[in-house]
């Protein structure tokens, strides 16, 4: 089988627009699509044919790579597709669906033939960009051959988590690793808002923990979104955030722990959206921080 491949690609936004340069780049032969055709059109220009339905998109290819908003808008999105689809084509699900999510969009492989592979990745608007996102994949190992371009195309590591990509080992993993993140950015946030509120110059409490445990690369860069007026375009936005953030509360919910600060995280995102910061990048949820403050 050669490695070159037909690439269908389903929600062009951030990250779908992205990745789908990228396996252009590598040499596969990619038909996008998005629901607002805006976002998709410039993928011409890069090379790739422009879709007017998802059925028209997912002709003819060999895999399919779903980025969209949910689990449940991909799995309208696929219902408009299964006119075009192939059984026995690859479905590359990317979007963070959660996990009983998941299980529908597993009932519908098994309904059209698709081989499934449970495919969230991790990273933001510059390492998809870069082609250097981690793919975490759960998927059967026969049919890796074709699926693994794919992977290797828009990321630059792999972490294989199971053999079914219909049980969501993968997908559990990125609600976990997002936990964190979302953790991480909020806390950045209110550091930046405590200092303000005490009239503490931020750069002082960089200089306590430079160097030290506490330092990390990603606090600064989140920090450094605020500071410097980086926050559009978002790497990774506000509103998406809040999403995963109550899928990550529900999971926890599901099986039985108590999730105290990914709530908290989800409150705080959202509150961010409803003062006007939805569209700009997560660190915008300092913003939460002064409810009384909309934006201009």
């Amino acid at each position: 089988m050669t490695d070159k491949l037909t690439v269908s690609v389903l929600g062009t936004g951030i990250m779908g627009a992205a990745m789908a340069r990228n396996l252009v780049r590598a040499g596969h032969t990619v038909r996008a699509w998005n629901r607002t055709r805006a976002k998709a059109e410039p993928l011409a220009a890069d090379g790739a044919f422009v879709a007017d339905s998802p059925a028209e998109a997912v002709r003819g290819a060999d895999v399919v790579l779903t980025m969209l908003y949910d689990g449940p808008a991909t799995l309208d999105v696929m219902r408009e597709a299964a006119p075009g689809l192939r059984s026995g084509a690859v479905w590359m699900q990317s979007t963070t669906a959660g996990i009983d999510s998941l299980a529908d969009l597993a009932v519908f492989a098994r309904e059209h033939g698709l081989v499934l592979y449970d495919a969230p990745v991790l990273g933001t608007r510059q390492p998809a960009e870069a082609g250097q996102l981690t793919v975490l994949a759960a998927g059967p190992a026969e049919g890796r051959e074709t699926v693994t371009p794919v992977f290797d195309a828009v990321g630059a590591r792999t972490v294989w988590t199971g053999e079914d990509g219909g049980e969501g080992s993968a997908t559990r993993l990125k609600l976990v690793a997002n936990s964190w993140v979302l953790a991480v950015t909020n806390a950045a946030g209110e550091v930046l808002a405590l200092a303000k509120a005490l009239d503490v110059d931020p750069r002082r409490f960089f200089e306590v923990i430079d160097g030290g445990p506490l330092d990390m690369g990603y606090l600064r860069a989140k920090t450094g979104l605020v500071l410097n007026g980086g926050l559009s375009p978002a790497a990774f936005a506000v509103g998406t955030a809040a999403k995963d953030a109550r899928l990550i509360v529900e999971a926890g919910e599901r099986h039985g722990v108590r999730l105290d600060v990914a709530e908290a995280s989800a409150e705080r995102f959202e509150r961010a959206a409803r003062l006007g910061h939805g569209d700009e990048d997560m660190a915008a949820a300092y913003f939460a921080s002064f409810p009384d403050v909309a934006s201009d």
